[in-house]
């Protein structure tokens, strides 16, 4: 595979992004890989990397990057509550809605129809975790001739009262979603995942939305205390199922 990181350009600055697709066959079917709140690390290079093996061209962006380069990851204790590199991360986190993501998304479309190993004008994938849950709807709802799936896994306040909340253009999505949610979240309540299941079959829009038993948020990945490989690989199974029915 080729690796590199590269700057992307958007109205706001330069994007720091990984980069990673196949060395082969291409062009590659664009998939858009958004970050949870902890920020990037080498284990969603990771998950980047396997996506790329079956053959996709993979962005994965740093979504911090208006807070300036040294704002990307906030280290192993950015999950303890009260740690001071939980409450930096939170300090960035709290600034972000999701208008200048999807501006971002924009900028990642336009950078990726220039490069020639990706499918230009192609249909496009967009997924994200945790705090990018809602980005990775939002954008299918935004860019609907374009972002042909997106997904959303253990995504917090996917139903709220931001601008572009992912619940409120479910109606103007023309690609297929899938919504994946943990039985244990303090983050994504059941009440929160039944509102969204609801306005998600008023809508009409093609997908699912599935919530996993007996596991909690963040249950995909492989270095977090709660990682479940069983529903891990389900997670897998039902993304690159996803991607090749939308972008293939």
């Amino acid at each position: 595979m080729i690796e590199e990181i590269l700057d992307i350009q958007t109205a706001d600055g330069a994007m720091e992004s990984f980069i990673v697709r196949p060395e082969r066959n291409g062009p590659h079917s664009v998939v858009l890989f958004m970050m949870d709140a902890p920020g990037i690390r080498e284990e969603l290079h990771e998950m980047a990397r396997r996506l790329a093996a079956v053959g996709f061209f993979v962005i994965q962006p740093n979504l911090y990057y208006r807070a300036g380069r040294d704002f990307k990851n906030f280290g192993p204790h950015v999950l303890e509550e009260g740690h001071p590199a939980q409450v930096r991360m939170r300090s960035v986190r709290t600034k972000m809605t999701i208008p200048p993501v999807m501006a971002d998304v924009g900028a990642m479309i336009d950078w990726a129809d220039a490069h020639p190993d990706a499918r230009a004008g192609g249909p496009i994938g967009a997924h994200g975790y945790c705090m990018s849950g809602p980005y990775a709807i939002a954008a299918a709802a935004r860019y609907p001739d374009r972002i042909a799936a997106a997904a959303s896994f253990y995504a917090t306040r996917i139903v709220s009262d931001a601008e572009e909340s992912p619940h409120l253009n479910l109606g103007n999505v023309k690609g297929e979603l899938y919504m994946s949610f943990a039985e244990h979240d303090d983050l994504a309540p059941p009440e929160m995942v039944g509102e969204m299941g609801r306005l998600f079959e008023e809508s009409g829009a093609a997908g699912e939305l599935e919530v996993h038993p007996d596991v909690h948020h963040g249950f995909a990945f492989p270095e977090r205390w709660c990682y479940d490989k069983p529903a891990a690989e389900r997670h897998w199974e039902r993304l690159i199922a996803l991607y090749r029915r939308c972008l293939d």
